[in-house]
């Protein structure tokens, strides 16, 4: 049983997923920072790298986008073989394309020039003539039942593709796939419309906001609910609903209870726990998850789960549960790219498989693309998860300004070392100095008349200068002056 929670804000909105109450996926999208995949845009080539096989392209944002020679619609010719980049762009080039990952980091979104346009049963391709089924709709008797139903309703006269979507696999109407037909057909001939008279760079289809793409992509046959606490936007996905989604109308509601929807909930709550280095386990034991530019590791822990007679057991039982949380937070944190997983060593092949089989199962829900490996010699777990959008934490969160995101500041005693070193530095510099005084956080200034207090007098006696304290409150323990009086 599926609940969806759609929270709204004028600049903010949020929507939560619960599946039989718990909290299984979290989606965010702010009016400054809207996500662009999806979006189409006439585009200027600004450089071709031969090189790296890929080019750069304006599409009016702040970062300039990145193509690879992958992501270029017939690129490849008919010997299999990628024709070198060069030979099809050039500088100054205007080109069609479209966002497959949004900007995340330093880096700049990235494009692809196949474009395809999400309905609300099918995927158009209009550059492309193949009819496909969505791999998560693993029936084959059912795959080939969709596929057949596509390619019987395809108007004759239609060049492009479709590839039919995983909400297709409990029921497709013909009059539901052709009506996709219709609109996405339409939907595309206005893009090229206005391809052909849009300056480049310039933005030619938009995606729908969050709350609209929750009807059309987020609601199952299982869903229950969908609670929206604005009447604002219950009205406006009520009329969308009615249009697009009939399926989605009765399963509406307006939110109206006093105590606000994600703390009913304890979706907040979530939240919270999300952005957490340690997850805890319900048996006692605990996730510790790191994340970093290059890649994310989550090292798996017994904690207090000690067991009662097999510590096998122990182990393969928290390591089963580990796995089912292990899906969950990725999902919640969004995180991506290459996650290394260190379960709890176990010296059975049947466990390990066990463990990794289950790993699997929780991850199948996934919507992200991710891929699983088996065990290493280490007994290191590797897997990738389709890196689109930024991670919940560098969403809701920036850098710590005074650990610069370490996670870690250094120790009074060490900055009272360096404080000292730099005191004889400048000394060797400023021989006819007075005096010193030490600007410093509080904490420093009272490691030096406390536990340092004996080696600042043995300093003081090797410069034959007197050295003072004043404590500056704005300091952070990291930060100091030393000032030459």
């Amino acid at each position: 049983m599926q609940d969806i929670l759609i929270n709204c804000s004028p600049r903010e909105t949020r929507v939560a997923v619960l599946v039989d109450g718990i909290l299984e996926d979290l989606h965010i999208e702010r009016a400054a920072s809207r996500g662009l995949v999806g979006n189409v845009y006439m585009g200027r080539v600004l450089r071709v790298l031969p090189g790296m096989q890929s080019a750069f392209v304006d599409i009016g944002l702040e970062r300039t986008a990145f193509l690879h020679i992958l992501d270029i619609e017939g690129a490849r010719g008919e010997s299999g073989d990628y024709k070198p980049i060069e030979k099809l762009l050039i500088d100054g080039q205007r080109l069609l394309v479209q966002v497959a990952k949004d900007p995340i980091g330093t880096k700049g979104a990235r494009l692809t020039t196949t474009i395809s346009l999400a309905g609300r049963k099918l995927v158009y391709l209009p550059q492309d003539s193949h009819v496909g089924v969505s791999q998560r709709i693993e029936d084959e008797q059912r795959r080939e039942h969709l596929r057949e139903q596509c390619m019987r309703l395809r108007p004759a006269q239609e060049k492009g593709g479709y590839i039919v979507r995983t909400c297709a696999e409990e029921s497709a109407l013909d009059e539901e796939l052709l009506e996709d037909m219709r609109y996405l057909s339409a939907l595309w001939q206005t893009i090229k419309a206005a391809a052909d008279k849009s300056p480049a760079p310039s933005l030619l289809y938009e995606d729908l906001p969050l709350t609209k793409r929750v009807l059309r992509d987020m609601v199952q046959s299982d869903t229950t609910h969908v609670y929206v606490d604005s009447r604002q936007t219950f009205e406006a996905l009520s009329e969308f609903a009615q249009k697009f989604v009939p399926s989605a109308q009765d399963l509406l509601q307006h939110y109206r209870a006093e105590r606000p929807l994600f703390e009913a909930y304890g979706v907040d709550d979530e939240i919270e726990k999300a952005l957490g280095r340690r997850v805890p386990l319900k048996s006692g034991g605990y996730l510790v998850v790191d994340q970093t530019e290059a890649m994310t590791t989550i090292d798996v822990n017994t904690g207090g789960f000690v067991g009662k007679r097999d510590f096998s057991q122990t182990v393969f039982k928290t390591n089963l549960e580990a796995a089912q949380t292990i899906a969950r937070q990725l999902r919640l944190r969004n995180l991506g790219g290459i996650i290394i997983i260190d379960f709890i060593d176990m010296t059975s092949d049947e466990h390990r498989a066990a463990v990794l089989s289950e790993l699997r199962r929780a991850a199948s829900t996934d919507r992200t693309k991710l891929t699983i490996s088996e065990f290493t010699e280490l007994g290191l777990v590797e897997m990738t998860r389709k890196r689109t959008r930024e991670s919940l934490a560098h969403v809701l969160c920036e850098p710590c300004p005074v650990c610069g995101g370490r996670g870690e500041i250094k120790t009074t005693r060490t900055v009272c070392y360096e404080i000292m070193r730099e005191i004889v530095r400048v000394y060797r510099q400023y021989r006819d100095a007075r005096s010193f005084k030490v600007l410093a956080s509080q904490s420093v200034i009272d490691a030096f008349l406390d536990e340092e207090s004996a080696a600042l007098n043995l300093l003081q006696d090797f410069v034959e200068k007197p050295v003072s304290l004043e404590v500056e409150p704005v300091y952070t323990q990291e930060q100091y002056d030393v000032v030459i009086l």
